[in-house]
């Protein structure tokens, strides 16, 4: 019988008994345990009463039915088990965990960030082995309500080469599309649902470099997420910032070896109706400087998977088209003797009846091809040579030229060709001009050649020496702008709009600037004087480091930076920054009063209940646990309430967020 049928069956069966239900009529799923653990004759008389029930909870000895309680407790417990919406995220993608498949989990990872006062701002030496601490909290699908509703956005702040203003209107184009720089802080998933309403389909290129999953305890990141939860943090941002792309975008996500393939796979998934392009492969290191001498093989490439909308098209890099092979002329000393060369007439020129000279190269002058290997099979000068040019060796002798009509792209009219010069050779040369259509471009001065894309680049010298591009560091996980000029260029135009949404230390939103294009970052963490902030004010001051002096940019233009409006997000990071068991008591009581906590939570404190959580003796698992207890709906502030008093949105902040959301406001 189908899970959901069963369920339905016994949630029937069980709301017969009015002690498991409450005054609405819902279920109580701990009134029903306490009588399984009673091994109660009532709840057991009630299960034998429905043969699919009986056969699934009581097992038959010699005649009797024994009542499985272990089996009909753990049932209860499984959020399949009055989990509304929670089994309908049947995206299967094949990477099974705990027993499902990850779609079929139908989670959101929400990661917080453990903020320390003395590790942010005090760490120095890598050695240290100190790390940001995340939170990794699973939501299921029923507990989630309103989380991805459109937040109220707060603390505006323009800031331009003269300094912070505030920030009085937002720029839109004819369409009512923003067209700002932005910023925003907060938590990155909750962001991205935030800016669907405005930027869905606006976004030309996403890049993004998160966390890789590899325990490393470098400064700044922390990469450290166990395999499944990696796996269901990513999945739930992907599938939003998808919704970001124009029917042209694309995006490029950087991982190295550690998720390189499980990561494919999902992006598989989630971008099945669009196209993997390749997956490009970047030098981060050189060999001789390893990350550690005990590993037998060294990791010195990261990847980056590339995945497209199908009207996409990559902007080639290109190189000025080359005249330096066309040094040679040909001048004909004789009338010469026609002949029929299959269907082509030509002439034939004996040795002494012409001349080659090598000359400047110019735009009249030829280029010189041997007609030999792949050239013969491949190209239409070469295959005529090997049928018709070679074989008259025997009848018109050694080191003749031959002029033949009606070959070539270059507009002259004709093609020449030399034999063999010596005997028992079978090679030679035909000479060609600049094709037609180049030749107009070479003369306008706009001829460009256009170059392959590689799958392979080398920056283990732009990682080597960018831990001070933008005035800012970060000892680990920060990018050269030369590799984000090289994605950015290579997929947009001037106005284009770029999304990061792990934004760290701006190299992404830096580049962008230098390059005229639109940015959005989003970024939770503070890195204080390295953040992204910080850096895009020195790039508007006229930042000379990175691609600066390249491209020329000698700074100006301004951003926006704003943040999600914090409601018990704020509670969050006053948990955080407890240093004690009883700090933390004395904010529970602040918590319980000013905060919205989860239904299940009994706001009182009781004596016993504050003796129990002093007992726990771990000050990390304490602050998981009153976390826990906070209702993730109002970690911010939704737009519907944006009137609510109790928020005390100001009226400043409700005009720019009118503007921001537009008519849907």
């Amino acid at each position: 019988m189908p899970q959901q049928n069963f369920n339905e069956k016994l949630i029937a069966r069980l709301k017969k008994n009015p002690d498991f239900v409450d005054e609405s009529g819902e279920l109580l799923p701990a009134a029903v345990k306490d009588h399984a653990w009673k091994l109660d004759h009532t709840l057991i008389r009630l299960l034998l009463s429905d043969p699919d029930i009986k056969s699934t909870f009581f097992d038959e000895i010699d005649g009797h039915w024994v009542f499985n309680h272990n089996t009909f407790i753990d049932y209860i417990n499984e959020k399949n088990f009055l989990a509304n919406s929670y089994t309908q995220f049947r995206n299967k993608i094949g990477l099974n965990i705990d027993g499902k498949f990850l779609r079929e989990r139908g989670e959101v990872s929400l990661v917080w960030p453990y903020k320390d006062c003395v590790l942010e701002g005090g760490q120095t030496k890598e050695e240290e082995k100190r790390k940001e601490i995340f939170f990794n909290e699973i939501l299921a699908q029923d507990e989630i309500d309103q989380m991805f509703d459109p937040k109220v956005l707060t603390n505006w702040k323009r800031h331009t080469a003269e300094g912070e203003q505030d920030v009085t209107d937002i720029r839109c184009d004819e369409n009512g599309t923003i067209r700002e720089n932005l910023i925003i802080k907060g938590n990155n998933l909750i962001a991205l649902h935030t800016l669907k309403q405005q930027f869905r389909g606006q976004v030309k290129l996403i890049y993004i470099d998160p966390p890789y999953n590899t325990g490393s305890d470098s400064f700044g990141y922390n990469d450290s997420f166990n395999h499944s939860s990696w796996l269901t943090f990513m999945r739930n941002r992907l599938e939003v910032a998808k919704e970001l792309l124009r029917n042209d975008g694309v995006i490029f996500v950087q991982c190295d070896d550690n998720q390189t393939a499980y990561l494919k796979v999902l992006m598989d998934e989630i971008f099945e109706d669009a196209v993997y392009a390749t997956t490009i492969y970047i030098q981060v290191r050189y060999g001789q400087k390893t990350l550690s001498e005990k590993n037998d093989f060294q990791k010195l490439i990261e990847q980056i998977h590339i995945y497209h909308k199908k009207a996409f098209t990559p902007i080639k890099p290109t190189e000025e088209y080359s005249i330096e092979k066309f040094v040679w002329e040909i001048i004909e000393k004789s009338e010469g003797q026609t002949l029929e060369l299959g269907s082509k007439s030509a002439v034939l020129f004996k040795p002494g009846e012409y001349e080659i000279i090598q000359k400047e190269s110019s735009l009249t002058g030829l280029k010189e091809t041997w007609a030999t290997g792949t050239v013969l099979k491949n190209n239409a000068s070469g295959k005529f040579f090997g049928s018709y040019i070679a074989p008259r060796v025997t009848i018109d002798g050694l080191g003749c030229l031959y002029k033949v009509e009606g070959i070539g792209e270059d507009g002259l009219g004709y093609r020449y060709f030399t034999g063999p010069k010596r005997s028992g050779a079978t090679k030679g040369k035909f000479y060609s001009g600049i094709p037609t259509t180049r030749l107009k471009e070479l003369q306008s001065g706009e001829s460009k050649k256009e170059l392959v894309i590689p799958n392979f680049y080398n920056f283990a010298d732009g990682f080597g020496n960018c831990r001070h591009e933008g005035g800012v560091e970060l000892r680990s996980g920060k990018k050269p702008e030369s590799l984000l000029k090289l994605i950015i260029e290579m997929t947009t135009e001037e106005n284009d709009i770029v999304l990061d949404f792990f934004c760290g230390t701006g190299t992404t939103l830096a580049v962008s600037h230098k390059l005229q294009r639109f940015y959005i970052g989003i970024e939770q963490l503070d890195y204080h004087e390295n953040d992204s902030v910080n850096r895009l004010k020195n790039v508007i001051k006229g930042d000379t480091t990175g691609i600066s002096n390249e491209v020329g940019f000698q700074g100006g233009g301004d951003f926006i930076y704003c943040e999600l409006m914090q409601y018990n997000q704020t509670c969050i990071e006053k948990i955080q920054d407890a240093q004690s068991s009883e700090e933390l008591v004395e904010l529970w009581g602040d918590i319980a009063e000013n905060s919205f906590l989860n239904w299940y939570v009994n706001a009182e404190n009781p004596e016993e209940a504050a003796d129990n959580f002093i007992a726990i003796d771990n000050l990390e698992v304490q602050k998981h646990c009153l976390i826990e207890l906070l209702d993730k709906n109002q970690l911010y502030v939704n737009l519907s309430e944006i009137e609510d008093t109790d928020f005390a949105v100001s009226e400043a902040d409700k005009a720019l967020n009118k503007v921001f959301y537009g008519d849907s406001h």
